[in-house]
């Protein structure tokens, strides 16, 4: 038996893994694989050496996982001080404190989906695009837009529409979506427009404003320095 063989059968059989056997005597995988793939020992070994593999894999991804668990749970803190930072600034601006009652009445509150704010009527949607434009410093890029239309409108015109509502630039809405079926009785006027900002860090900001401006608002404090 050639030599370097006799070393990489004696590698394998410990349960070195090809690449670490490559890396060592430089033998090409494929001709590994020829060697040792009739050998009556090579399916346990391969067995052996795969589940190794997935536990060290397995044990990567649970460090990786709690790194970022942990990262983001600075991340999130650092948006929550930011927000109660930003609401003493702004608890008396008209525009942000509508913007995030609106939220709070008409948005998706589960932390896990972006910042989605869904609604037919044509001001309070315009109003909602501008609370984050103006109030919330969005990036106008940043913000997306989708239309839910029922089939007796043409969407060109509908989009059309809601791009002018919105003043949002027309490459930030994505497809529109068609209502299934028709009713005489129930009409969605325009369709229902849907405004997404995907940043699960603003979402964390949105939320404790949510949590903080109505208890403010519940202050007699607040009222008396309003001039």
């Amino acid at each position: 038996m050639r030599k370097d063989k006799e070393i990489a059968s004696k590698m394998r059989k410990e349960g070195r893994s090809y690449d670490e056997i490559y890396k060592s005597l430089h033998i090409p995988r494929s001709t590994l694989s020829h060697w040792f793939s009739k050998e009556a020992w090579s399916e346990e070994v391969r067995a052996r050496v795969s589940q190794a593999a997935e536990e060290r894999r397995a044990v990567r991804l649970a460090i990786l996982n709690k790194v970022r668990g942990e990262h983001l749970a600075r991340a999130y803190e650092t948006a929550r001080s930011e927000a109660a930072r930003e609401l003493a600034v702004l608890k008396y601006d008209p525009l942000f404190i509508s913007g995030v009652m609106l939220y709070w009445g008409e948005g998706a509150k589960d932390p896990k989906q972006g910042v989605k704010f869904t609604n037919s009527d044509p001001k309070m949607v315009r109003f909602y695009t501008r609370f984050l434009l103006k109030s919330c410093r969005i990036p106008v890029e940043k913000i997306k837009a989708h239309v839910l239309i029922s089939e007796d409108h043409e969407e060109k015109t509908t989009r059309a529409y809601w791009i002018k509502i919105t003043e949002l630039p027309r490459e930030n809405f994505t497809k529109s979506s068609l209502i299934a079926g028709r009713h005489a009785k129930r009409r969605f006027g325009w369709g229902v427009c849907t405004i997404t900002v995907s940043s699960t860090y603003f979402k964390q900001k949105i939320l404790e404003w949510i949590r903080l401006l109505p208890e403010e608002l519940l202050e007699e404090a607040y009222y008396e320095n309003i001039a």
